[in-house]
């Protein structure tokens, strides 16, 4: 079994395990694929990305770190709820849509949700999706650099285009 499906059973073990002790689960779990949810998904991911590009016209891109990660994060969760799963651990959406990807049963490119989950050359090293978010999110910064601002608003844009396409193949 390789490291994306032990990723994945260990994501629904977790779930499982949380869900029998009556909590909230914070993994994967298997539903009903539920395209309208997938839909909402969507609509969640475009008015993240319209509030990226206000924020950053009212010079406020440090927030908008975290609206384009949400926005290419509500992507993959409606890209999970088509096929039929509920995640609420980032690292278990990744691991899902990549196992997507690999098995075929979507048309995405894995360095797309490579460079969502980590983008090189930030500020000379390499940061997740998720520690950039959290920097300018917690951090004392309050300009997002330009550069990685663009790279990252095309990112989503891309991932919400092929997210579309898959939500509607």
């Amino acid at each position: 079994m390789g490291h994306i499906e032990n990723k994945i059973k260990w994501c629904l073990d977790k779930a499982k395990k949380e869900l029998e002790k009556g909590e909230k689960h914070r993994g994967l779990i298997k539903i009903s694929p539920n395209k309208e949810k997938a839909e909402e998904h969507i609509k969640k991911a475009e008015h993240y990305l319209d509030a990226s590009v206000y924020l950053k016209d009212g010079n406020f891109s440090d927030i908008s770190a975290s609206t384009i990660f949400y926005s290419a994060y509500h992507c993959m969760l409606a890209i999970a709820i088509k096929f039929g799963y509920e995640s609420r651990n980032q690292e278990c959406t990744i691991a899902l849509i990549n196992s997507l990807i690999e098995e075929k049963k979507i048309e995405l490119e894995k360095s797309l949700i490579d460079r969502i989950a980590m983008i090189n050359q930030f500020q000379g090293e390499e940061k997740t999706a998720i520690e950039i978010r959290e920097k300018y999110q917690y951090g004392t910064e309050i300009s997002l650099k330009e550069s990685l601002y663009n790279e990252f608003l095309q990112l989503a844009e891309v991932l919400l285009n092929k997210t579309k396409e898959i939500i509607e193949s």
